[in-house]
């Protein structure tokens, strides 16, 4: 069976966001033009690394290809809705690529479907009729720097951290690495 690839040239929106609690939330983007709504699940690493990534792309653009890139976005400008709903899971996403579109002038997102054999690198970011499936998005350097901070706010709007070890607090209780499992006990004066 060939490959699905989904395109979006012109997004009318490209967000990461979450459905589930706080310490069992999943992450999802989700990529949507007219009546076209694509969402594919991934880990939250894979969030925080593809939103880091795009920021060194566009310095990386801005310096090399003197394209106008934002610093940074108006708040105005960062997508802060939920995803759309039903949040239907067309693939989990297990490589990631990304580039620049020197023609239109635009960062391209491609995210591929977990496989079980290796990918060969010149599957991404081309229209092979053998691999995995895809979603390709096209992104204005603008439209790329409001994703990246969406997709940061995103990730740390999680549980809140450990002040001494760092790792997230559970509700149902914290054994602290660095108290050697012994919990303070207060006692009432």
């Amino acid at each position: 069976m060939p490959r699905v690839i989904h395109v979006f040239r012109q997004p009318d929106r490209f967000v990461a966001g979450t459905v589930g609690q706080p310490g069992e939330r999943s992450f999802y983007l989700q990529a949507t033009e007219q009546a076209r709504k694509v969402s594919v699940l991934l880990e939250k690493q894979q969030v925080s690394v593809l939103s880091e990534r795009i920021g060194t792309l566009l310095e990386e653009v801005s310096r090399r290809f003197g394209a106008d890139v934002p610093v940074t976005v108006p708040e105005d400008e960062v997508d802060t809705s939920p995803l759309e709903v039903p949040v239907e899971e067309e693939f989990r996403v297990g490589t990631m690529g990304l580039g620049w579109d020197a023609e239109s002038r635009n960062v391209v997102v491609e995210l591929l479907a977990v496989t079980e054999e290796e990918i060969d690198e010149s599957v991404v970011l081309d229209d092979t009729d053998e691999g995995p499936d895809a979603l390709r998005v096209f992104l204005s350097p603008a439209g790329a720097r409001a994703f990246a901070t969406r997709a940061e706010r995103v990730v740390g709007a999680g549980r809140r951290l450990c002040p001494l070890c760092t790792q997230p607090l559970d509700a149902a209780g914290h054994v602290c690495p660095r108290q050697n499992g012994y919990r303070r006990v207060t006692t009432p004066e």
